[in-house]
């Protein structure tokens, strides 16, 4: 899988080996997962395109986040849950203007930046009113108003569970790659970047796992309250990525793949 020089995709959900975290793998071999490993993600977005790679229209207005079409999900590595945001688990979190969010950040915080159909945008909070993020293949110190770019934020540290770093540590983790841009970057997305900063965790690098084996990770998507679908991931980044995906399509467009086996693009 990860030598393949072709990137990898997929058209149906319905094509791709799941399986329930809580149930028994009843076959045998490995399953075959879904790899980001020559994939973009958003911060490969230049200024004035939309997400699909068209130019925007300057005339047309921002769509206001809805949270009522947020994907819901929890990860699975192995069977330990290690990220959760749903509103049975009350992880699902009031968003804010960057001006009301700026009195509540302290210095190590992990923010998100939301919009309707955007890929969310993570940065970590380092005091005075700035964030550190990876924006563009840059790793880029900005006041936090300007790295909203308009859009809602909130803060996310308890999303996945691992255990965070000191608040000195993550904004030191965070500072001292300010610079970096283009090959010297060890993260595909922001997400990774920032949350390498709060727990340190190499899983969340370019290459932190060998992808070899059984796919220890599992993407749960919660589609309703008795319904949910689930993905098979050999590494921590290419899971990421699929979240981030669904996260840009919103749950109704999910809705739509997963029942008429389209990809939307």
């Amino acid at each position: 899988m990860g030598n393949q020089v072709d990137k990898l995709s997929h058209l149906s959900y319905a094509e791709v080996p799941t399986v329930d975290p809580n149930g028994v793998d009843t076959e045998d071999g490995p399953r075959i997962g879904v790899s980001y490993i020559f994939s973009n993600d958003d911060d490969e977005l230049e200024d004035g395109c939309a997400v699909d790679g068209t130019d925007k229209d300057p005339n047309q207005e921002e769509k206001q986040f809805d949270q009522r079409d947020e994907v819901e999900c929890a990860v699975y590595n192995r069977d330990e849950c290690i990220y959760e945001k749903s509103v049975r688990s009350g992880s699902c979190l009031e968003v804010y203007s960057p001006e009301n969010l700026l009195n509540k950040c302290k210095a190590g915080d992990l923010v998100e930046f939301v919009a309707t159909g955007q890929y969310p945008h993570w940065a970590v909070y380092v005091g005075d009113f700035q964030v550190v993020h990876l924006h563009r293949a840059e790793v880029k110190n900005s006041f936090l108003t300007d790295a909203s770019q308009g859009r809602r934020c909130r803060i996310v540290n308890d999303l996945y569970k691992f255990k965070a770093l000191g608040a000195d540590m993550v904004v030191q983790n965070a500072m001292e790659q300010v610079g970096l841009k283009d090959r010297e970057l060890s993260w595909r997305n922001s997400e990774c970047f920032a949350a390498w900063c709060r727990f340190g965790k190499r899983e969340f690098k370019m290459g932190g796992e060998i992808r070899i084996g059984k796919q220890p990770y599992r993407l749960k998507i919660f589609m309703s309250d008795k319904h949910s679908h689930v993905l098979e991931f050999q590494s921590l980044e290419d899971m990421i990525m699929e979240k981030r995906r669904n996260d840009h399509l919103g749950l109704s467009d999910k809705m739509i793949i997963i029942m008429t086996g389209c990809s939307i693009i």
